[in-house]
């Protein structure tokens, strides 16, 4: 793999890291800084960074031999014309060196992934991927999804594709090893069994149906069960069937019977569940029209743990196994490889990535291309998923296009729109008030770009003029002093507002207010009927007008303003659901931060507390029989209380 493509510091082995920046001199630029950079460039492995004038990284290569590698890009002639730009606006070179390149490999990787520079392959991927967690810290462990970071007591297994993948595996726990899924605070408070043990999917230790030895079995064949024995799991409950049949404790045989039935359906082999792999991941890449598609399989336990289709960001023209090899250094440097990859392509350095993952993983990973055979069959199975998801991708981007280009004849624009950011509020009486922006392009909505704007106010209550304007100058103010520093911020094409004439004036004002004149505003109302395929939109500079119902245009500006309506709505009630759980407790004399915590983690919630007895919050820990009888008054006032 060439040094293009790898990006974040590595975790597991630490490079010696010596810093090295190679500023250039005054109003010097391109290869002259290179050959500047080059008289104190080391001979030895690491990793270089070209920085432009705003100090933003173009572009983190790793190299065995960084003089060797740097003094290459001196020769400009032997360059493709996109390296040559990025010759031409570099103007500073920074050095980190490292012991081996494959530690090199490790921090490009770590680098390019956190700096996203702009002549690298990059894989945009800022999403936590959930585990399953069996607790460690209770007598009778937990099996839960979990995602972030794992402080608490426990076995993970995973990663998982998606919530839906993890979701699933704890459904088929359930059924098979009966375990418990409630949180610790529900399990404390049960007087009888819940729905789940009444459908067969927790053996009730919560009330005592089963003792702490047995379900202590039960965690332990789970756990043999996810680390790929389900072999041994089954023959130990069939031989706890025919035992239980000998006995003539039929209902202990029959329930062994079911959980033998559930573990059947649940190991369905086959191509997605291959009984050959215990423990590895399938990464197949596909490209079509300069855009690429590569698709990764988690193979946990011999079980299917998911799929997901990832698009990296990468130059047309660049080779399917350059960006297989990019993928792979930057996808596990947040995670943990295992201990065999399968690809559809060779590597132009295995062995180089073999070593560096190894390094990560602490022990040997092994990377191979199957040619025949039931891995061969996973991996073609593979490809075709990465093929088919980048062929709807291209659909859908071809029929987004359309539409971009709809708007942009509809509204004169001189190109279609790459950019649309559409603003909304929202609030109860000018309480918990919130604006919003979300972001459509040419992939569709940009949910990474959505932003939360909490309004600081003071607006008079319900005032929506106040709130777009305080909207707009933070989002707008931010962008305009990011660009005076040098820096190049998201510019939209178009603002798109819920409301007519006067929300248009405003927001124009705003606008001008902040010298902002190249972005095309509109707002979009309904009729006087308020009935949605009527609306009016309001553009500067021309009548307003009206669309046919079923033009497609306006569909698509519908679903924009909805979507800004959707994440208003939702965004306001999770901050007023905060609010109330705050105030509740907060306004309490003598409940600070770790009576309050330690209040929730017994309860489980405010709502919890509120409807405690004054028995219950004195038994509570960490709450004197003074503070439970304050926190009692404040839910019941004019409640009597004895002694």
């Amino acid at each position: 793999m060439e040094s293009n493509e790898t990006n974040d510091l590595p975790d597991d082995p630490t490079p010696d890291i010596e810093p090295n920046a190679l500023k250039h001199t005054e109003n010097c630029t391109g290869v002259s800084v290179i050959e500047a950079a080059l008289a104190t460039m080391p001979a030895s492995p690491g990793v270089y960074r070209m920085l432009n004038q705003a100090g933003d990284a173009l572009y983190v290569g790793k190299a065995r031999n960084l003089k060797k590698r740097v003094v290459s890009y001196t020769q400009l002639g032997r360059l493709s014309e996109r390296l040559r730009r990025m010759v031409n606006e570099t103007v500073s070179m920074e050095v980190v060196t490292t012991h081996t390149e494959a530690e090199a490999l490790l921090l490009e990787a770590n680098l390019i992934k956190r700096l996203k520079p702009r002549y690298n392959i990059v894989l945009r991927d800022d999403k936590s991927y959930p585990w399953l967690m069996l607790t460690e810290d209770h007598p009778f462990p937990q099996i839960a999804k979990h995602r972030g970071a794992q402080t608490r007591k426990g076995s993970y297994w995973g990663p998982f594709a998606s919530a839906w993948a993890v979701n699933q595996t704890v459904n088929a726990m359930q059924r098979v090893f009966l375990l418990r899924s409630c949180a610790d605070t529900v399990f404390a408070n049960r007087s009888r069994p819940c729905l789940l043990f009444q459908i067969k999917r927790c053996s009730a230790p919560c009330v005592g149906r089963i003792d702490e030895a047995g379900y202590a079995k039960l965690v332990t064949q789970a756990k043999a069960f996810l680390s790929g024995r389900q072999a041994v799991v089954q023959q130990e409950l069939a031989a706890e069937m025919e035992q239980a049949a000998e006995r003539l404790e039929f209902e202990h045989a029959a329930a062994a019977r079911d959980r033998i039935r559930a573990l059947t359906h649940v190991q369905g082999g086959g191509i997605i569940n291959p009984a050959s792999l215990e423990d590895a991941d399938v990464i197949t890449a596909w490209q079509i029209a300069g855009q690429s598609c590569v698709q990764v399989f988690f193979i946990r336990g011999g079980r299917n743990n998911g799929n997901r289709a990832f698009y990296p960001s990468h130059a047309r023209g660049e080779e399917t196994a350059q960006i297989l090899a990019a993928f792979i250094a930057q996808f596990y440097d947040d995670k943990p490889p295992p201990p065999q990859i399968l690809l559809n392509q060779e590597l132009e350095e295995s062995a180089l990535v073999e070593e560096a993952l190894s390094i990560k993983a602490g022990r040997r990973v092994h990377i191979t291309v199957p040619a025949r055979g039931e891995k061969r069959a996973v991996v073609l199975h593979a490809e075709t998923n990465a093929r088919e998801a980048l062929e709807r991708k291209l659909a859908e981007s071809a029929g987004q296009a359309k539409l971009l280009e709809g708007v942009a004849t509809l509204f004169d624009l001189p190109a279609p729109p790459q950019r649309i950011e559409v603003y909304d509020n929202s609030h109860i009486m000018g309480r918990n008030a919130y604006g919003v922006m979300i972001v459509g392009g040419p992939e569709g909505f940009v949910k990474s770009a959505y932003r939360k704007y909490s309004i600081r106010g003071p607006i008079t209550p319900g005032d929506d003029f106040a709130m777009m304007r305080e909207v707009l100058e933070r989002r707008f103010g931010r962008a305009l002093k990011d660009a005076e520093s040098g820096n190049s911020p998201d510019w939209p094409d178009i603002v798109l507002i819920d409301g007519g004439a006067g929300q248009l004036s405003a927001v124009r004002g705003v606008l001008d207010d902040l010298g902002v004149d190249d972005v095309k505003l509109i707002a979009i109302a309904k009729g006087p009927d308020r009935d949605a395929g009527r609306e009016w939109f309001h553009t500067d500079g021309a009548p307003p007008f009206q669309l046919p119902p079923r033009d497609p245009v306006l569909y698509y500006l519908q679903r924009l303003r909805d979507e800004a309506h959707r994440f208003a709505i939702t965004t306001h009630r999770a901050g007023r659901g905060k609010a109330m759980i705050t105030s509740e407790l907060d306004d309490i004399p003598g409940v600070g931060a770790a009576r309050k915590r330690a209040l929730l983690n017994h309860f489980g919630s405010a709502r919890g507390v509120k409807g405690a007895g004054l028995s219950d919050l004195e038994s509570a820990p960490g709450v004197s029989k003074e503070s439970a009888r304050k926190i009692y008054a404040h839910f019941h006032p004019g409640a009597r209380m004895e002694g």
